[in-house]
């Protein structure tokens, strides 16, 4: 995995991209170069076009990205280590949460990146060849990044124009107003991009169309949708899913096939911006993946257990809710992917009877009769032990583990940074997508077999004929429990049921935790009270309606 994210002295011209309305920040140029300098030269422009991925890392594979897009939903809650209560379980938020204002700040300094990049290319003296590229690079990260600030605030701040300097205010604009930005990019994206690159993690033009047709369902434009989905399924890209949904999370397997666009880090973790004040004014980066980290339960003071490599370092942030362990059938082999049950015995110190391997915890979904827990030499923690009767948590520390993120190739049992690429958008996604288009445009039986396609490369062997399922139960709420099944973890499920009008209501019918809390209101985010204390316009740009 070799990153190509370069760090010149170039470089030092990002310091004038800070989303400039938060005027509680300075400019931050150490070397004196400007704008007009650096983005008049093939060298400092492709550093400018590098630079502007590199801010994904704020998002993917971070903790403040998780609590924003997969906790609060109707399948993850708060473990006992949760930091972000207030997102994961709408428990007083308001525009003080630190998640929000990181993600608001490093969004927008992208924004302005891309806009300065697209503004300017034609100064840069790229070869013929080289320019449409760069350029649709640069659309498809303005149009990503933006994605990400529209769904997740609404109407705010909207530019594409570069901003150099102090600027004082800052205008509300219509959503619409974004997704026509969105539109207009990712179009001139698919248009320019190759269908490889020659360094890995650029975008291509299969990542452009299948982030394409996710904008257009997103907008409920069905029929461009299901074009889009289907140019990435049916062209001549190379993409193919894993014949083993398990195979897909092995640290061996980071270049799978499957995955069309990924936020790729380094092993060499130095390259992964964890400390770096000229790529970023504030003296710091963000480091490697940290999902390895998170969705872990307390497993290291159980009888037989301590900490290990292959256990990953447990921070106990996150845990499933009741509704997504009961969402897998035994028939499906997407749940063993997904998930951990069992921790072997690892520690000089165990129960008697136990030998260093043998099972010392096992944590299950289901319920062990009393007389089959009591014949058991390890720790038993079944279902009635982690929920009460109605779903709320009743033991936050002890829970099936997702898996996923797992990194047993760390170099020691307390580093926090992973090397494992983030999948952005896999092609199990694409037929996801492409089945809800179709079932939105009336075509149920075609739906289902796009879904069918999934659902028997998850099954356990003998069990395909058994995953199939019929046009019949084909509607939203069916496509939901796939997606979830399919894609827990992978930070996209609070903008599934965003776009989908589901999120109080799933919230409410599957996740009691989450439920105590939530309104309506809460389909967005509050804006960062260190924007809104910034500028001067404060009767245009106000918070979003019902918080404070």
């Amino acid at each position: 995995m070799k990153s190509f994210f370069l760090k010149s002295g170039l470089s030092a011209i990002l310091m004038l991209i800070l989303f400039a309305c938060d005027n509680v920040l300075d400019e931050y140029n150490p070397s004196g170069l400007t704008s007009e300098t650096v983005y008049t030269t093939p060298e400092g422009f492709e550093t400018l076009v590098n630079a502007a991925y590199t801010y994904q890392r704020w998002w993917y594979g971070k903790e403040e990205a998780y609590n924003i897009a997969e906790t609060g939903t109707d399948i993850w809650t708060a473990g006992a280590g949760e930091v972000y209560r207030d997102l994961t379980q709408y428990l007083n938020l308001q525009g003080s949460n630190g998640a929000l204002a990181s993600e608001w700040r490093e969004f927008y300094a992208a924004i302005n990146l891309c806009n300065g990049g697209i503004k300017r290319i034609d100064q840069a003296g790229l070869s013929a060849a080289l320019r449409p590229v760069r350029e649709g690079e640069l659309r498809f990260l303005r149009a990503f990044y933006y994605w990400h600030i529209v769904e997740t605030w609404g109407g705010v701040h909207f530019t594409t124009e570069e901003t150099n300097g102090i600027v004082a205010t800052a205008n509300k604009t219509p959503v619409e107003t974004f997704y026509k930005q969105i539109f207009e990019d990712l179009k001139i994206a698919v248009n320019n991009l190759p269908a490889t690159q020659p360094q890995y993690g650029r975008v291509t033009k299969g990542a452009a169309q299948a982030f394409l047709a996710r904008m257009y369902l997103t907008r409920g434009m069905y029929k461009e949708s299901l074009e889009m989905a289907e140019a990435v399924l049916k062209g001549n890209y190379g993409y193919k899913l894993e014949d083993n949904y398990a195979n897909l999370w092995k640290m061996s397997n980071l270049k799978t096939k499957e995955a069309i666009y990924v936020v790729d880090y380094s092993v060499n973790f130095a390259l992964n911006d964890l400390a770096n004040s000229t790529f970023n004014p504030y003296g710091h980066g963000r480091g490697s993946n940290n999902g390895h980290l998170l969705f872990l339960m307390k497993y290291d003071d159980r009888p037989g257990m301590i900490r290990d490599l292959a256990n990953g370092r447990p921070f106990n942030r996150y845990m499933p809710t009741r509704f997504l362990l009961d969402l897998y059938s035994d028939d499906d082999a997407r749940y063993e992917g997904s998930f951990n049950e069992v921790w072997y015995a690892n520690s000089t110190s165990r129960p008697a009877g136990v030998a260093i391997g043998d099972t010392a915890v096992f944590c299950t979904r289901k319920e062990i009769p009393d007389a089959v827990e009591a014949s058991k030499k390890y720790q038993t923690i079944d279902r009635s032990k982690i929920y009460l009767a109605d779903g709320t948590v009743k033991d936050n520390l002890r829970y099936p583990s997702l898996s996923k993120f797992m990194d047993p190739t760390r170099a020691s049992l307390n580093e926090a940074q992973s090397a494992r690429d983030v999948f952005v958008i896999r092609l199990a996604e694409v037929y996801l997508i492409a089945a809800e288009a179709q079932m939105q445009l009336g075509n149920l039986q075609v739906a289902a077999d796009y879904i069918n396609v999934l659902r028997t490369r998850a099954a356990k062997p003998g069990k395909a004929a058994a995953m199939q399922i019929k046009a019949a139960q084909v509607n939203i709420d069916f496509i939901l429990d796939e997606r979830a099944r399919e894609l827990a973890g992978e930070q996209l499920r609070w903008f599934d049921l965003k776009r989908t009008g589901k999120l109080v209501e799933r919230i409410k019918g599957y996740s009691p935790d989450n439920a105590v809390n939530v309104q309506a209101f809460h389909i967005l985010r509050p804006i960062p009270q260190t924007q809104l204390d910034a500028v001067v316009n404060k009767d245009e740009f106000k918070q979003n309606a019902g918080y404070q």
